[in-house]
């Protein structure tokens, strides 16, 4: 079956057109020949550009549409709000609406997992709290609900994600070389393997680390407003540190040695990676344990659309545990869970065979 795809760019509620042209929903509309399809996916991440998903095309050539769709924080992960990003998803579920598609499927990938879910839940009953004060905008009062969602290789949410990764080990948040040795997973004193009770240990102390930053947003932030600054950007430093990245019996899976960077060491003494930057108040609305929206299980709880949530095995960031606790988060009566062959992005491999596998279980329910 051949594929069309179409670009598709629309304004927001709370943003409107820029002045140099572009607007702030863009993405890529993926159809099949012969006609506008019944059901289609719409699949959205917190920062990363899905307008050409792995499995766009895929599905699009068994005959569902799909919505590779992008927010306004594409690239920009630093200055995300939660409510302004459902409000944004909002808009292409409507537009997919007023092209005829008639069930609407939230395929929630990777960050997308739990971003989809905290949507279909403020779209069934609207629960966001504001950031700092801020109201929450009307335009996120009042979203269409999907019909069916997805949960593909998806973390517990951003939150989570970042306190599995996060290097306990950092004392001075302004300096990236601080570091207490008893908190390192790097040396060869504490492991691999890691035993119990520096696991135990290791685990609390990144809880701790994560509160100690949420503190410090607050008060920055009450500073920073009681002087008419705003807010700031700040730097998160060391984040490549989850100790299933180089212990491999810690749970088990058929993942590699290593991170989706690579060598965990050496990604975790280098720039790069998700969270690395952050205004405070994205801090609050994004990372925080304590104060962040973007934690699946409660949404997940809320949603009682039939649900799917299929995971790889060999997946080297998302791990069994990961999604056990998804599975036992849904709410809805009608859910499967799969175990699959592949790593993170299926790019070693199974593409086809998710997209069979999705199309498998749409097809009795659309």
């Amino acid at each position: 079956m051949g594929v069309q795809r179409t670009f598709v760019s629309l304004p927001s509620p709370t943003m409107p057109r820029a002045g140099h042209g572009s607007f702030p929903c863009q993405g890529l509309w993926w159809t099949p020949d012969g006609g506008p399809p019944a059901t289609a996916l719409i699949a959205s991440h917190y920062n990363i550009d899905f307008a050409e998903h792995y499995l766009a095309e895929p599905l699009a050539e068994r005959g569902y549409g799909f919505l590779g769709w992008n927010t306004r924080y594409r690239g920009n992960e630093a200055y995300f709000l939660l409510e302004h990003a459902v409000i944004d998803i909002g808009v292409g579920v409507r537009w997919l609406r007023e092209q005829g598609v008639e069930r609407v499927v939230l395929l929630g990938n990777s960050g997308g997992g739990s971003l989809m879910a905290a949507y279909q839940s403020q779209a069934i009953e609207p629960n966001l709290r504001p950031v700092s004060g801020r109201e929450v905008p009307e335009a996120a009062l009042d979203l269409p609900a999907a019909d069916l969602y997805i949960s593909l290789n998806a973390h517990l949410g951003r939150p989570d994600v970042m306190t599995a990764w996060i290097d306990p080990s950092v004392v001075d948040e302004r300096d990236p070389l601080s570091r207490d040795p008893a908190l390192d997973m790097f040396d060869p004193a504490n492991g691999p393997p890691y035993d119990r009770e520096f696991v135990e240990r290791y685990r609390g102390a990144q809880v701790a680390r994560n509160a100690r930053i949420t503190a410090w947003a607050r008060d920055e932030l009450e500073r920073l407003t009681a002087a008419g600054a705003g807010d700031t950007v700040f730097p998160v430093h060391r984040l490549w540190a989850d100790l299933r990245f180089t212990d491999l019996t810690l749970d088990p899976s058929e993942r590699p040695w290593g991170c989706y960077a690579g060598d965990p060491q050496r990604a975790n003494a280098g720039p790069l990676g998700f969270g690395r930057s952050s205004t405070c108040r994205t801090w609050l609305s994004m990372w925080s344990l304590e104060d962040s929206q973007c934690r699946a299980e409660p949404h997940l709880a809320h949603i009682t659309a039939p649900s799917l949530l299929v995971q790889s095995l060999g997946d080297t960031g998302i791990f069994p545990s990961d999604a056990h606790a998804i599975d036992d988060a849904m709410g809805a009566p009608d859910k499967e869970l799969h175990l699959v062959p592949g790593d993170h992005y299926f790019a070693g491999g199974g593409r086809d065979d998710t997209a069979d596998l999705l199309a498998g279980w749409l097809e009795p329910r659309t």
